[in-house]
């Protein structure tokens, strides 16, 4: 599965896409991976900010991996992109031995 990480508030959030796995990505990484899905799906960013009610300043600042999005907001561009975010616990040194 591909999946897609973010940190929130010292937690580890990831979305996922398919079968392959990446790892932790940069807020950079993140922007540029709902881009391209946007882009795939053959959509602009005005249509994605209608879509997903949300202001396309918005969509515009995730994609360059800028400024500091809501959770609730990010989880509805998701959605509407058809991604989805999953969260697990970060282990430890010592659960790894």
């Amino acid at each position: 599965m591909l999946r897609f990480y973010l940190v929130v508030s010292n937690i580890i959030v990831y979305f996922a896409v398919k079968s392959q796995y990446i790892g932790i990505m940069t807020q950079q990484e993140i922007g540029k991976a709902i881009k391209d899905r946007r882009k795939k799906l053959g959509v602009n960013q005005q249509t994605l900010a209608d879509l997903a009610s949300v202001a396309v300043n918005t969509v515009v600042a995730i994609e360059r991996g800028e400024g500091n999005p809501q959770l609730s907001t990010l989880l509805t561009i998701l959605d509407t992109l058809g991604l989805q975010l999953d969260v697990n616990t970060k282990l430890l040194e010592y659960e790894t031995m």
